[in-house]
């Protein structure tokens, strides 16, 4: 049996996208993992398989390269909102949240952030505005989680930072039970961000949704931009918006670059 697949992007943030709604698909980590070979798979920072939800329109689950399965990811989601059309409401491991895809783009209600040191989380109480640790350069980050776990660094200029090595040590250190997404971000204007991203389970990448709604919180909780937010990645920019007291909303382009399928026996669950 084949199984057809979508290979999209958000500004080179690739995913391989299984609509399993009405046939269902196997998926399992060492599956997910095989699939996003860019060697001997079909290659993809992220793999989502769309299935029911008894909860919202659709379910959307995310594994990350190595095969971990993780809460949410911003970018998918547009992707997942470009495919299914009009306004949706979609299921994740980190809550419902709510596409909407116009011909301007796709904009995401990617929900409220959550602040608390625990829900993070990180292993002991703290400050999560003013977080006090460090890694060599790198100190005193924002804690935020958008569905998935963020720290986010504040510095002169985020290029300048050795993020391949930081990254995993940061990604991996016991202060955050369940690893963590680290950030550095540039502040280049009154309500303008540069950032890089070291995805938890998947390293750098050109683009991370959630990475630039945990971002621009950080942000605008330090009262270094306004409400609404341009966030530049290396893949081109995002922008997001936080009203006071309300959710966070993520505007930007999601892109089908083709489809495709493979053999079901070729990548065993």
């Amino acid at each position: 049996m084949r199984i057809p697949f979508r290979k999209m992007h958000g500004l080179g943030n690739d995913f391989v996208v299984i609509d399993a709604r009405e046939t269902p698909v196997a998926m399992t980590s060492t599956r997910a993992a095989a699939l996003a070979d860019r060697r001997t798979g079909v290659g993809c920072d992220q793999l989502i398989v769309i299935e029911p939800s008894a909860r919202a329109d659709v379910r959307m689950r995310i594994f990350n390269n190595d095969g971990s399965e993780v809460e949410a990811c911003g970018n998918a989601s547009r992707a997942v909102g470009l495919l299914l059309g009009g306004t949706q409401t979609i299921e994740t491991l980190g809550g419902l949240i709510r596409s909407e895809a116009t011909n301007a783009g796709v904009s995401v209600d990617m929900g409220a952030p959550r602040l608390r040191w625990d829900e993070i989380p990180v292993t002991y109480a703290m400050d999560t505005l003013e977080m006090p640790v460090g890694w060599e350069e790198l100190e005193n980050p924002v804690g935020v989680n958008v569905g998935n776990p963020h720290v986010i660094f504040f510095v002169p200029d985020c290029d300048a930072v050795d993020l391949e090595y930081l990254g995993p040590l940061i990604e991996n250190d016991p202060l955050f039970p369940e690893r963590i997404n680290v950030n550095v971000a540039s502040r280049i204007g009154p309500d303008h961000l540069k950032l890089r991203v070291w995805e938890r389970g998947a390293g750098l990448t050109r683009a991370c949704g959630t990475g630039a709604c945990a971002t621009a919180v950080a942000a605008i909780r330090r009262k270094l931009t306004g409400r609404t937010v341009r966030v530049d990645l290396p893949g081109g920019p995002l922008t997001i918006s936080w009203p006071e007291g309300g959710n966070i909303e993520m505007t930007g382009p999601a892109t089908l670059s083709f489809e495709g399928s493979f053999e079901d026996a070729d990548f065993p669950a």
